[in-house]
């Protein structure tokens, strides 16, 4: 028997690629030989701590070299690694720690702060390892048991990886919603494995453009603390590519590397995109070399066209949490040479959630959950099956049952299917707004506003009306200097006579304030803004 074990994505690299390079920042360069030798250390230090199989080692960094250790060794050895989302507040860290039942917290020295205000609170850790970039041990009223070099280094860099139940417990996060306590989300070995193999073939795939393939640098733009940075470090490591890991987040730093190193690859969410954009402009950097996913939210068509327009190729996919996460990609049928400029009518295309990598089987259903026909209008709610989705959530019943209703995996989103398989989202399903009995999409409208001059960033969330029921309310954040309120109206009406926006869309209130309220991970957080500003009229 051979087991899908994470351990087996390392049988390639090493064989082919052991001397391609593993960056942190401008701090350090590893080979794919050295990185996994410090994986047989980190394991070897695990077993002389008598972990168990199953235990649950929790970890906050940023995205580093030594998270990328962490999301092999900790698995590897059988133990299960929780990766702590460390935007959520210092109440939603403990809880999910405490849920988890983490034993053991990998800490960088910047989040120690976090740490001292909860410490009383964490009632299943019992050791906690120092991460940090000096190699100082900062003053901390935490009791630290090691620094994590000096931890590896104490640890021969052999180790006897075992073969084990391929459905034991590889990983656990918790979910980022804006309602309830966060829900633990759990995958198994398989489950990643198969991820990896389903996702890497579909993002290989094509003949030019929106791929990875062997000859890029890969560097991730999405916290590795959120659903395993979308899998692709996974996907990265097994196709031995040079990867470049930037820590914390910031503007300079992340051209600093995509131009040094050479970056040619990375996924991100589409704030963190339009921020490099601006950065890349501002310093003249040029980015044309560059591919990027963006996902977490909709690609607005305006950001798309200013990357393509800076040589960016960028293209979307959509995931969820419970879904590992990748179940489409945004990639052309007829890609053509890389260097030809895209048609215009691609744009969409780009921007759609995209077509199911293979196994996927995706499906737009009632509320009955009957199919709905793949038309390009059909709406309904978006469901899916494929092995690698999560099986619930993490000792939670009532949520998980829902989640797996009818036997798919319900998302939430409502969405429709055209002839090619191209996936549209039109909206959440707690999202969209009712006009007069007439549904309006808050995407769509979000979509035609980021295409006016002078607005920077859109949300349309629905708000009481006396008269209509609800009103589309558009949050707009603009450079007033070029921002023209009647070009917005007059955008509407455009995109309601072209019927891409329905009809009680022109109802929509607009509403210039200074930001937008985000979630941990970069997504709108809509809750907090109907919060914020829906009130009845």
């Amino acid at each position: 028997m051979y087991p899908l074990l994470l351990k087996q994505l390392w049988h390639t690299p090493l064989a082919n690629a052991s001397e391609q390079e593993i960056i942190y920042r401008d701090r350090l360069r590893l080979s794919y030989r050295q990185v996994y030798e410090r994986i047989n250390q980190g394991s070897a230090a695990l077993a002389v701590a008598c972990v168990r199989q199953g235990e649950v080692i929790a970890v906050m960094d940023h995205d580093s070299h030594r998270y990328l250790e962490c999301y092999f060794f900790i698995p590897m050895y059988g133990a299960t690694l929780m990766t702590v989302n460390t935007k959520l507040t210092p109440a939603q860290i403990a809880y999910t720690l405490n849920h988890s039942r983490a034993s053991m917290l990998f800490v960088h020295a910047d989040f120690i702060p976090i740490i001292e205000e909860i410490r009383a609170a964490l009632h299943g850790i019992k050791k906690i390892i120092l991460m940090t970039d000096e190699g100082a041990i900062p003053q901390s009223s935490l009791s630290l048991d090691d620094e994590y070099e000096s931890w590896l280094a104490a640890y021969p860099n052999e180790f006897a990886f075992a073969d084990f139940d391929e459905h034991v417990r590889a990983t656990v996060f918790y979910t980022t919603g804006t309602t309830g306590v966060p829900k633990g989300v759990y995958y198994t070995h398989r489950q990643l494995v198969l991820h990896t193999l389903a996702a890497g073939m579909a993002l290989t795939a094509p003949a030019a453009r929106q791929r990875l393939h062997g000859g890029d640098v890969y560097m991730p733009v999405t916290p590795m603390f959120h659903v395993h940075a979308w899998g692709i470090p996974y996907i990265a490591t097994l196709l031995g590519v040079k990867q470049v890991y930037p820590g914390r987040y910031a503007p300079e730093m992340l051209l600093k590397l995509i131009r040094e190193e050479q970056v040619t690859f990375s996924h991100c969410v589409p704030t963190l995109l339009r921020m490099i954009l601006v950065a890349a402009q501002k310093d003249g950097v040029d980015l044309s070399d560059w591919k990027v996913v963006v996902g977490g939210s909709a690609l607005p068509q305006a950001l798309a066209k200013q990357a393509l327009a800076m040589g960016v190729d960028c293209f979307a996919g959509y995931g969820l949490s419970e879904t590992a996460p990748i179940l489409t990609l945004a990639q052309l049928s007829e890609a053509g040479d890389a260097s030809e400029t895209l048609p215009d009518d691609a744009l969409a295309t780009l921007c759609c959630a995209g077509r199911a990598i293979p196994l996927v089987d995706l499906q737009i259903v009632d509320e009955t959950m009957r199919p709905q026909m793949r038309d390009g209008q059909s709406n309904g709610e978006i469901v899916v099956r494929a092995p690698w989705l999560t099986q619930g959530y993490l000792e939670n019943p009532e949520a998980s049952t829902a989640l797996w209703h009818g036997d798919y995996l319900h998302t939430q989103d409502m969405g429709a299917i055209d002839p090619n398989g191209y996936l549209r989202i039109t909206d959440r399903l707690k999202d969209i707004i009712k006009v007069a009995g007439e549904w309006v999409s808050s995407v769509e409208v979000e979509n035609a506003l980021a295409s006016v001059e002078g607005v920077k960033e859109v949300a349309v969330i629905g708000m009481p009306d006396s008269r209509w029921g609800e009103r589309p309310l558009a949050l707009l954040v603009v450079d007033k200097t070029l921002f023209d309120a009647s070009a917005a109206q007059e955008q509407m009406r455009i995109s309601v006579e072209r019927g891409t926006l329905a009809k009680h869309a022109l109802l929509t209130h607009f509403k210039q304030v200074d930001a937008i309220a985000k979630t941990s991970v970069g997504k709108i957080d809509k809750k907090a803004l109907r919060a914020e500003h829906a009130t009845a009229n």
